[in-house]
């Protein structure tokens, strides 16, 4: 399984949603709120050039929002 990491805040409505698909799938994801540590929303920016969230990684893919059938592809890859 490739590594996911998703980078959200408490507020965000996509980012709830793209942590229960993940939930519902048994898909083990390392989430950091970025309200809250501005290192990691710093690292956010530098890797998807995005203020927005949810930004999901998967392996070394960028995936902005939650869209559903690009996480699916980018976890069969």
């Amino acid at each position: 399984m490739k590594k996911v990491t998703m980078y959200s805040t408490v507020t965000c409505h996509f980012c709830h949603l793209a942590e229960d698909y993940f939930k519902e799938n048994n898909i083990e994801v390392k989430i950091f709120d970025v309200g809250k540590d501005h290192d990691k929303a710093r690292e956010m920016m530098e890797k998807s050039g995005q203020m927005g969230v949810p930004v999901i990684l998967i392996g070394n893919e960028v995936i902005v929002g939650f869209d559903k059938p690009r996480i699916e592809e980018a976890l069969k890859e």
